[in-house]
């Protein structure tokens, strides 16, 4: 009797770029793939903090390097694309949020989002499958989006449009490049604790609503994260593209 093998989530030889791998969710998601033997290519508009998480993966013996990014600017999107060898991951954790009452938003604010969340992810998208394709790779795009992805939530109109965005366009692309063996897919976190949603955080009548919400009864941790975007950036997720992986705690039960 032949037994099946248990596929790997080795990562070595591997090329990753993280977007968004200064802090919080992207740095969990660098650290997870440059553990498992990947190269990982962090990326953030805040150089200091970037050059300091690289440093501390150099320091535990990953192979790590900084680039300074910013994902609602196309141009330096696509030359950073240019100038890099073609990679086998792309990690976009990069993301904006301007929560408030959908009366109050200014289009500035809307654009402001949709420029990071939606626009910027889309072009990484394309031009990173165009560079996989061009060098025969079967790759893997994995987006961070959102719980607010799939339902809606109190002052996140903006916010919850650009990743409804997001998930629809993920199922396109799927279709699109499965016969080149591209998978793209997301993973859609309730509330995890990060400096981003810290303010969300500081307020009682939020906390309660998470609290009621989460059916596991504890917010998030990047760590819950983690495995996660090393499951659909490994061959144990062959099989596994235009979906979403709900790291929510049950939110989205009801």
């Amino acid at each position: 009797m032949t037994l099946p093998k248990t596929p790997s989530m080795n990562l070595a030889g591997k090329r990753a770029l993280v977007t968004g791998a200064s802090s919080g969710i992207g740095q969990g998601c660098a650290v997870a793939l440059a553990e498992a033997g990947a190269h990982v290519v962090c990326s953030a508009r805040g150089v200091a903090r970037l050059d300091e998480t690289v440093a501390a993966m150099a320091a535990e013996g990953w192979s790590a390097e900084a680039l300074a990014l910013d994902v609602s600017d196309l141009g330096a999107i696509e030359a950073a694309l240019e100038s890099q060898a073609p990679f086998d991951i792309i990690v976009n954790a990069a993301g904006y949020a301007k929560h408030g009452p959908a009366t109050e938003t200014e289009p500035a604010d809307f654009d402001a989002v949709m420029n990071i969340n939606l626009r910027g992810a889309y072009f990484l998208s394309a031009w990173a499958a165009k560079s996989m394709q061009a060098a025969g790779i079967e790759g893997s795009i994995i987006h961070i989006s959102s719980q607010m992805g799939h339902v809606g939530g109190i002052d996140r109109a903006v916010y919850c449009a650009s990743k409804f965005g997001l998930e629809g366009m993920v199922k396109a692309m799927a279709i699109e490049w499965g016969k080149s063996r591209i998978r793209i897919n997301t993973i859609c976190p309730t509330f995890i604790r990060t400096p981003l949603t810290e303010p969300t955080f500081a307020d009682p009548a939020r906390v309660a609503w998470i609290e009621e919400k989460i059916k596991l009864g504890r917010v998030g941790a990047v760590e819950d994260i983690m495995g996660a975007v090393l499951y659909l950036a490994s061959p144990a997720s062959a099989l596994v593209t235009g979906t979403s992986l709900l790291v929510d705690g049950g939110w989205t039960a009801d």
